[in-house]
């Protein structure tokens, strides 16, 4: 769902470090592919569960949010106290990027939330 990198993704029998924090962040694995679906029946089955996983989102919604408020209040943190322009820069960055993130969320929570129309 996100356009994360798949190398970290989860694997039950190798659940590394990076596994676990890939897991913690992106939420694409709880997902199934629709695109995989080979028919009517498949495809409602993968709805089905996408919508059911919808409720883990919000979740991911505060994670991300405590990421930009950290991110924020470093940055703030390095241009007011420290006089540092370029880490509040790299600060500031990382904030506007989890917005963008915060966004893919709030759309597919919503775009979930639908009722399918044929």
């Amino acid at each position: 769902m996100l356009f994360a990198p798949h190398r970290f993704a989860p694997n039950p029998a190798n659940d590394s470090f990076l596994s676990l924090l890939y897991r913690f962040f992106f939420f694409d694995w709880l997902f199934a592919d629709m695109t995989q679906a080979k028919g009517l029946l498949e495809c409602h089955a993968a709805r089905q569960h996408n919508r059911a996983m919808r409720k883990y989102l919000p979740t991911y919604l505060r994670r991300w949010g405590g990421v930009a408020m950290t991110a924020f209040v470093a940055g703030s943190v390095c241009e007011q106290v420290f006089q540092a322009q370029l880490a509040a820069t790299c600060c500031f960055t990382g904030f506007s990027l989890t917005l963008g993130v915060m966004a893919v969320i709030v759309a597919a929570w919503l775009l979930l939330a639908a009722p399918h129309r044929s």
